[in-house]
């Protein structure tokens, strides 16, 4: 049976297919570009020197739409919060806002998507949505440290579950500072980076990897010992 969807919820949801047109029709993506940032690194700095509440905040705005929108750019925003505040602060202020953006599109996709990205998604999420059912925070953790999934792809996934709010939250809020600050860290020296596929080298990923498989070890271990009960 459909449930007939509030006012409220389509207005919601109308604000977001709105930003998305507006983001793609405008070609807002040239300013997240590798290009775009280091030729407007300096204006940015400037910005910050002299408005420091509203540069963290304006920063952390735009960074929790694009997450919470599935938008590209992710990646260059990381960049700036290095380039911008540096590597220890930015990467709270960049984690923090991905976490936020993450978790509301977690509830989209929960109480107002949740028809249409089965159609869109369905046969891919069907494996994830088992495992994170089934193995909640630690299957959660893994899938954050190991980039196996798109990001965005994640969100939407856990939003079709019953996994709790907070387990999605902290979950989160914990895979991804490893490759959060290896990014962060990247961009505060902006100046030497080429391109974006060289900053997760292979020994990074396999760092990553190494950290997702301690993740996973007590899921594993308790389908083990449940195969053996």
């Amino acid at each position: 049976m459909i449930r007939p969807v509030s006012g409220k919820k389509m207005l919601i949801a109308l604000a977001g297919a709105v930003a998305v047109a507006i983001f793609f029709r405008y070609d807002l993506q040239r300013f997240l570009t590798l290009e775009a940032l280091k030729a407007n690194r300096q204006n940015l700095l400037e910005y910050y020197a002299g408005h420091r509440v509203a540069m963290i905040a304006g920063f952390m705005a735009v960074y929790i739409i694009q997450t919470a929108l599935s938008l590209p750019g992710a990646a260059i925003l990381s960049l700036a919060a290095g380039a911008i505040f540096g590597s220890i602060p930015g990467t709270l202020y960049a984690i923090i806002a991905a976490t936020i953006g993450a978790t509301l599109a977690f509830l989209v996709t929960r109480y107002l998507l949740r028809d249409a990205v089965l159609d869109r998604f369905g046969s891919r999420l069907e494996g994830m949505n088992r495992e994170l059912e089934a193995r909640g925070f630690n299957y959660l953790l893994f899938l954050r440290l190991v980039p196996v999934f798109p990001f965005f792809l994640i969100n939407l996934a856990a939003g079709l579950t019953r996994l709790p709010l907070r387990t999605f939250f902290f979950g989160t809020l914990l895979g991804i500072i490893p490759g959060g600050f290896v990014y962060v860290n990247a961009g505060a020296s902006l100046a030497t980076i080429d391109s974006l596929t060289g900053i997760a080298s292979p020994r990074v990923l396999g760092s990553f990897a190494l950290l997702g498989l301690f993740a996973l070890l007590p899921a594993l271990y308790s389908k083990l010992k449940a195969k053996k009960g």
